[in-house]
């Protein structure tokens, strides 16, 4: 069983840096891609970043590439989205995702995790 927790998120204000992370257990291969969405209220869930397990390759949404990093500790079974000079519409909930067959479509992926809420003020 795949499991995917996220955690670090938080109220920020706008211009700050916050770091979110996700434990990730049960993989039975190397070969899963990872990925961070959000969804805002009213909005779709909307791909964020993505890291391959293994190799570490990374691909970014145009809107948040420049702001925010994706990495991995494959030792760790960790990742983490670190987001600098956040702003008032990075407000969201952010969700960890991981699949065998993925890119950056939400029904690409196969599994969640529960949602850690990013709020920036202005």
């Amino acid at each position: 069983q795949v499991q995917l927790v996220e955690s670090g998120g938080g109220l920020v204000q706008a211009g700050g840096s916050l770091r979110l992370s996700c434990a990730a257990s049960g993989f039975t291969s190397g070969d899963y891609h990872m990925a961070w969405f959000r969804q805002a209220p009213g909005k779709e869930r909307d791909f964020v970043a993505g890291i391959r397990w293994s190799g570490g390759n990374t691909n970014y949404a145009d809107s948040v590439e420049g702001r925010f990093t994706i990495s991995r500790d494959y030792a760790k079974n960790t990742m983490w989205l670190d987001i600098r000079s956040l702003r008032p519409e990075d407000t969201a909930l952010y969700f960890c995702a991981a699949g065998t067959d993925s890119w950056m479509y939400s029904r690409e992926y196969d599994y969640w995790g529960q949602g850690t809420q990013v709020t920036v003020s202005s």
